[in-house]
């Protein structure tokens, strides 16, 4: 395998995540793993929540597919396939849990149209704090309907 199409694999795995977490957040977390999910909706007092659990299944994936890649020589397509999934999982993480919900406090305020709208999507969808009637499921990507005002400014919510 050449650079090209391992970079391909990689590149289009992290793509693929986005479709991936969206219909999981909207089918499963929303769905019948809510009572793991709820925690992430309520406000609480506390360093961890029940929700952070999904960062532990998630990773499994990722870490079977690589170690896989590496031991098994005909089957190392699948150590790229690995690492796009944490790259997303990366992403997820410094976008979701530090830059929106500022589990670890940075200064940090949105400047691009691009970080307003994928910010306040990710708001939007935490008005809800039900299993019902939730928006706005993606991380990567948010319609042009949630798009700031020149004048709004982004709030920070934890």
């Amino acid at each position: 395998m050449n650079y090209f199409i391992h970079t391909a694999l990689v590149v289009g795995t992290f793509l693929l995540m986005e479709a991936v977490a969206w219909a999981t957040h909207k089918y499963v977390m929303h769905g019948p793993l809510w009572s793991w999910h709820r925690s992430h909706h309520k406000k609480h007092p506390h360093a961890l929540e029940r929700n952070d659990l999904f960062a532990l299944v998630f990773s499994a994936p990722s870490i079977l597919l690589i170690v896989a890649g590496f031991e098994l020589p005909e089957w190392a397509f699948l150590k790229y396939v690995g690492f796009g999934i944490m790259g997303y999982g990366l992403f997820y993480f410094v976008f979701h849990d530090i830059i929106v919900h500022r589990r670890i406090d940075i200064p940090y305020k949105a400047k691009n149209k691009y970080m307003k709208r994928i910010m306040k999507a990710h708001y939007v969808h935490h008005e809800t704090h039900t299993k019902e009637d939730a928006e706005a499921f993606g991380f990567l990507y948010a319609p042009k309907k949630y798009e700031a005002k020149e004048d709004q400014t982004i709030r920070r919510k934890k």
